[in-house]
């Protein structure tokens, strides 16, 4: 017989994201294929003339380092990394 997972064992990683501002061609994959929305499109425009994705305000422990929008992202300008500090 199936048994539910122990919920209470399993903790859900939690990430750091990082943007390249000068690599990102504004394709927006990044903010549409990140599963906890952490990600928004910038104020900020970069050399190209390009609006790059920035994480929103208070959503900095949001990211969940599913690495979605490091697999998306055409010119490589995306990347999380696991924080060894979480629970």
């Amino acid at each position: 017989m199936r048994q539910p997972l122990d919920l209470e064992v399993l903790t859900t990683p939690k990430g750091h994201v990082y943007v390249i501002s000068s690599r990102c061609k504004g394709c927006k994959f990044c903010v549409e294929f990140c599963p906890k929305d952490v990600l928004e499109e910038s104020p900020g425009i970069n050399a190209k003339g390009y609006h790059y994705p920035a994480v929103v305000l208070g959503k900095e422990h949001d990211c969940i380092h599913c690495e979605f929008c490091s697999v998306v992202c055409p010119e490589l300008a995306i990347y999380t990394t696991e924080d060894s500090k979480a629970a």
